[in-house]
């Protein structure tokens, strides 16, 4: 099949990745715009594990105060470069960063952050709710390790399905601008803030 500029345009429009790559791609799918999208994320994403270990210490701080100012959220987002940090696309990622932060109430950044023994605490609970409603010992575990996942999608905002697209998770997300804006991108903490919340001492 012929590439025509129009194509590598078309491709181009969709993915934000440079005219040479795109064409590249479209060669190696054959013209099949949806297989040049997997092949170029495949690509992204391998660079994406090299670029990782880049140290991000530009960025912004975003927020996002909800509607009758009830709840309020500030996040860190983290680039390699100012130059990035002030694109359109990074500054809008922050901030809808901030606003899913408002929205889905996460805990946590990432699933690696759930301290030990609160992991150990959640899979004791469904555990012993598995046993409680008669399921064999021998799937219990297994029960137990499927509600784990589903406790990480709540509590963990990188795991969690985005509010403006549900099909993509927040990773998702992040990985797709990584790809896109060729920098490492880490969302390096957050607070949230509610009105009326007790505040632990």
């Amino acid at each position: 099949m012929e590439i025509t500029a129009e194509l590598v345009k078309k491709l181009r429009e969709k993915t934000g990745v440079g005219l040479m790559d795109c064409k590249e791609a479209l060669k190696h799918s054959d013209g099949d715009m949806e297989k040049a999208i997997e092949y170029l994320r495949e690509k992204g994403l391998a660079k994406l594990q090299k670029r990782s270990g880049r140290a991000a210490s530009e960025g912004v701080i975003s927020s996002y105060i909800h509607a009758g100012s009830k709840v309020g959220v500030m996040v860190e987002v983290n680039s390699e470069t100012d130059f990035v940090a002030k694109t359109d696309e990074f500054q809008n990622f922050a901030r809808d960063v901030a606003m899913q932060i408002t929205a889905a109430t996460p805990i946590y950044i990432r699933r690696e952050d759930v301290p030990e023994e609160v992991k150990e605490k959640e899979k004791a609970l469904y555990r012993r709710q598995a046993i409680d409603s008669g399921k064999p010992e021998k799937i219990v575990d297994k029960i137990a390790e499927g509600k784990m996942e589903k406790y990480y999608q709540e509590v963990c905002l990188l795991e969690q399905s985005f509010i403006k697209n549900p099909d993509i998770t927040v990773k998702g997300l992040l990985e797709e601008l990584v790809i896109k804006l060729g920098e490492n991108i880490v969302i390096r903490r957050f607070v949230r803030f509610q009105l009326g919340e007790t505040v632990e001492e």
